[in-house]
């Protein structure tokens, strides 16, 4: 009887280890004596005792953080920058075998270009073309990482963290510039007011008739408030017609 617990439990504890199970979102690496000897999974996989050793590796997207960087603009503005990289192994075998780490070796990668690449960017490149810059670090990234079995699918900074002394020249830039096109269209305003004056004195001016009734016009107006005492003159053109001929 204690023969066959224990070889029940010898059973056991060879047999357990050499059966995995692996969900769909994951690859398994056969190594054999050390030796890579293909790609297994998802699914039941049965190894050899002893034998053969499985190496698990997540093909789903891995999201990365890119801590904050130290940037110098090619104009000489520090700042720092963070970004965020989304990857996924498409080559189980590569990334195991080619590269020891392959996520620290993607992340310190990572850092590295956003240093070099926003160092080529002036500060002004740097707020206004993001999408560029974005797409220049997942160009470099995704060529590099490619001898690991990495695809980099996309790479987008998030926050731009600029001096206090830079933000408060910003500010006031800004508000110059505010200032500036607020007096282009208050001036604009009075340019058009002006001609449109100039146009209808000349309106006025040609035609008598008209320069009459705009007169009119205006005193119906002022007297329409009947608090008002209005004294005004009249044009003696108005009395000509009453006015008897001297003999």
């Amino acid at each position: 009887m204690p023969f066959l617990t224990f070889l029940a439990l010898f059973t056991v504890v060879i047999l357990v280890p050499t059966i995995r199970i692996l969900p769909e979102w994951e690859r398994g690496l056969v190594l054999r004596l050390g030796r890579s000897v293909g790609i297994r999974g998802p699914g039941l996989i049965i190894l050899i005792p002893f034998i053969e050793k499985l190496v698990k590796v997540d093909t789903r997207t891995v999201t990365m953080d890119v801590q904050p960087q130290d940037v110098i603009t090619r104009d000489n503005v520090s700042m720092k920058v963070n970004a965020v990289v989304y990857f996924r192994v498409y080559s189980p075998e590569e990334a195991i075998t080619k590269v020891e780490n392959f996520y620290f070796a993607t992340s310190q990668l990572a850092q590295t270009t956003l240093r070099s690449v926003m160092g080529q960017f002036s500060l002004d490149d740097v707020l206004a073309n993001r999408e560029k810059i974005n797409h220049t670090l997942k160009g470099i990234l995704d060529s590099a990482t490619e001898a690991w079995g990495v695809k980099v699918s996309m790479v987008e900074t998030k926050q731009i963290d600029l001096p206090k002394e830079m933000q408060r020249a910003m500010a006031m830039e800004a508000e110059a510039e505010r200032e500036r096109r607020a007096k282009i269209i208050s001036a604009e305003g009075e340019l058009q007011r002006a001609q449109k004056l100039a146009d209808a004195s000349n309106t006025l001016a040609s035609s008598p008739s008209a320069l009459q009734l705009a007169y009119l016009q205006t005193l119906n107006e002022i007297s329409s408030d009947k608090s008002n005492t209005i004294v005004f003159p009249l044009p003696l053109d108005l009395f000509k017609p009453f006015l008897k001929p001297n003999s």
